[in-house]
């Protein structure tokens, strides 16, 4: 015994190993019994609930900032939380990204405020132009996104109107040539993209602008100097053609070609 004691590791095996064998031992042995397993999960369970139930950890109502009334009625349907709750029980990351799918929702923030509130701070998409597509009229803000439907155009008569296959893409560039075609506001019923590659820019008595690949605002600022100078959108014009900026070509309507016939017929004395 006295040369063992004299041994560095059975002496480290008899201060440590033998008291956690004894140990392991000990706690194997009675959690081996089904009673005494179900006895400190219950306690543990019950001492969790104890304290995530505390007062100050329970959230009783959610508020909700910087959303219109139909956007906020929306994100109470998306989080159907159910008051009192305790934090505890609550993933904000989850619910946020839930909020942030809503297409009304640019971004948004959730925390839990002082007094046990879920505070929504919610950021909206500000729709600039209505969309006319397959699907009826949908609102669209500055980078495509879609805001939501639009039921009726009188309900955002504010908002200019684009249309086309891939209109929704180049929102930036219509709203620059809506802001070109100020002038003409009165006039103007809305953008149509033509082959997912231009626009057309759609006015009132069917008359059409259409409007090159590239240059396209600079194409429609000179159609507007060109109609302050001479009335031309004023006359009996069908399409202003600009597709090619080295031949603008002006399409006249039916009566006005044979109008312009009949006077070049007098001019050369085909008629008298």
């Amino acid at each position: 015994m006295e040369r063992l004691m004299l041994t560095p590791l059975f002496r480290i095996a008899l201060r440590v190993g033998l008291p956690l064998a004894v140990g392991f031992g000990a706690v194997t042995w009675f959690f081996s019994v089904e009673s005494n397993r179900a006895m400190v999960f219950d306690t543990y369970a019950e001492l969790r609930d104890e304290i995530q139930t505390r007062p100050e950890f329970m959230v009783n109502l959610m508020a909700i900032d910087g959303a219109s009334e139909g956007v906020a009625e929306d994100i109470r349907v998306v989080l159907p939380v159910d008051f009192p709750i305790s934090s505890f029980d609550l993933d904000l990351d989850a619910m946020r990204e839930t909020v942030g799918k809503l297409d009304a929702v640019e971004s948004a923030k959730l925390r839990i405020r002082q007094g046990g509130v879920l505070q929504v701070e919610v950021t909206e998409r500000v729709p600039v132009t209505l969309w006319r597509g397959a699907g009826g009229l949908q609102l669209l803000d500055m980078t495509g996104h879609r805001v939501g439907p639009a039921l009726t155009r009188a309900e955002y008569a504010r908002l200019p109107v684009v249309a086309g296959p891939g209109a929704n893409e180049h929102v930036p560039e219509a709203v620059a040539l809506f802001a070109a075609a100020e002038p003409l506001a009165d006039r103007l019923r809305g953008l149509e993209r033509i082959g997912g590659r231009r626009w057309d820019v759609v006015l009132d008595r069917d008359q059409r602008i259409l409007l090159p690949e590239t240059g396209a605002v600079q194409a429609l600022e000179r159609v507007l100097a060109m109609d302050q100078a001479v009335d031309m959108l004023g006359r009996d014009l069908a399409v202003v053609d600009l597709r090619l900026a080295q031949r603008p070509t002006l399409r006249l309507r039916g009566e006005a070609v044979q109008e312009y016939w009949r006077i070049k017929a007098i001019e050369t004395g085909e008629k008298q």
